[in-house]
């Protein structure tokens, strides 16, 4: 069994405000769908898993739960909130803006609420950018669009910077959106306001397409992003069916995760491979891919390849030279490798075949979200509303066990959610291609 993370929130202080929402709270009727703000989310969700603990009930590990609390912290009449979206473009983040401005500004009329411009850059002077008033009317259509209104930007920035520039705008509530190196520049802002001794709540909504996330059931706008390259799949496949011994070439977004891989080929059932990077696979010999391929074709006629761009890395030539601006390894293009070795493989055995390479990436990342994304993405941001109106901080909201829970941001960022080879997911994977459990 995985260790223990620590669940423990951190507060500001004693809740003494009553909240608006209180009368909200006090019309609920306990149903199996609510969980009091007392009450926890337990971590293990199996009775092998709680009974390996060889603790009481009460002292089970669990998450404290999203929501409204009867008292809270800041005074909403003297709050100021302030939204920042950093790192690269997902589908919901306009959603996620708007629902943080209605939250604050309907049910807890807070009266400002700004945005800060082009990331971790906004709240640095050197940069000039300005802050934008944020109000329910002016993100009142945002959602219908793709990327973010405030824009965004890569790498870290002096957080001492950063906590002044929160102080000359009197923020009481900073919201960060933003993936795995956003959070951890998230905590560093929110130690930096705890060693100068200030009551600013730092809250995070996790943002990753590639659904990466720890003690996180699926991040924002991943369903929007495997529904899109489920698409592009039955395009491959159609192309490949075309012509004689064709064979269509995906590749997905998916640095050290094949979710959107696994999911969109599921989602289709075209694939004969999927490969992705938690599982190594070889191209040569007779248990190789190549010649995999090879066998496809010759029985149906046409093959499918799905591809996720962090797969096959350490087949590469120049594998992991270099990093990018948010510090993560700049990755080897392996479709364009995987296309042409396909080609002199196929080639060099005397079969005469095309190759329809889709690369979808860009178009994914930076469409609107679905609308099951969309409704994803409001109640985040309600959830991360209510608990930084409580004086939560250095905290994310997500959702685990189909349940809204606080993490704290350590936890959130101390690795990363893959596919687990042995588990049901690559299962079914393995079940829908038809493909060995392994190549090589």
């Amino acid at each position: 069994m995985r260790p223990t993370p620590d669940l423990s929130i951190t507060s500001l202080g004693a809740c003494r405000i009553t909240s608006p929402m209180a009368p909200l709270l006090d019309a609920r009727q306990t149903t199996e769908h609510y969980v009091d703000e007392l009450d926890r989310v337990l971590l293990d969700d199996t009775l092998a898993g709680i009974s390996s603990r060889g603790v009481p009930a009460t002292e089970l590990p669990g998450m404290e739960p999203c929501g409204p609390r009867r008292k809270i912290f800041f005074d909403p009449s003297k709050t100021r909130a302030a939204i920042v979206t950093c790192g690269g473009l997902c589908p919901g983040l306009n959603d996620v803006i708007a629902g943080l401005v209605r939250t604050l500004t309907y049910h807890y009329r807070v009266r400002r609420v700004v945005g800060i411009r082009n990331g971790y850059q906004g709240f640095v002077a050197g940069y000039g950018h300005d802050v934008v008033e944020l109000t329910p009317e002016s993100v009142r259509d945002i959602a219908t669009d793709g990327g973010t209104v405030l824009g965004t930007s890569r790498g870290p920035q002096d957080p001492e910077e950063i906590v002044d520039c929160l102080e000359r705008l009197h923020i009481n509530v900073l919201f960060v959106v933003g993936g795995d190196g956003s959070m951890r520049g998230a905590m560093e802002i929110a130690r930096t306001v705890a060693e100068r001794g200030l009551l600013i709540a730092v809250v995070g909504i996790p943002k990753t397409i590639d659904n990466d996330i720890p003690y996180i059931d699926q991040s924002f706008g991943f369903q929007t992003a495997f529904s899109l390259a489920s698409d592009a799949i039955r395009a491959a496949q159609v192309e490949a069916k075309s012509t004689a011994n064709g064979i269509g070439l995906v590749k997905l977004m998916g640095r050290h995760s094949g979710f959107i891989a696994c999911y969109a080929a599921l989602a289709r059932s075209g694939a004969d491979a999927v490969l992705i990077p938690e599982v190594p696979f070889a191209l040569d010999g007779e248990e190789g891919l190549l010649a995999h391929l090879r066998r496809r074709v010759a029985e149906r006629g046409h093959a499918v390849v799905v591809v996720a761009e962090g797969a096959g890395q350490e087949l590469l030539p120049d594998a992991g030279a270099g990093s990018d601006a948010s510090g993560n390894a700049r990755l080897q293009d392996i479709g364009p490798y995987l296309r042409r070795r396909i080609g002199d493989h196929f080639a060099d055995a005397g079969v005469e075949t095309s190759i329809r390479y889709i690369d979808p990436s860009y178009a994914i990342r930076s469409v609107p979200a679905n609308p099951y994304d969309s409704v994803y993405c409001v109640r985040l941001s309600q959830a991360a509303v209510h608990a930084a109106m409580s004086g939560r901080t250095a905290m994310v909201v997500g959702r685990y066990r189909r349940r809204f829970v606080h993490i704290p941001m350590g936890v959130a960022v101390s690795r990363r959610n893959q596919v687990d080879p042995h588990g049901d997911l690559w299962m079914a994977v393995l079940e829908s291609t038809g493909q060995p459990v392994r190549f090589g």
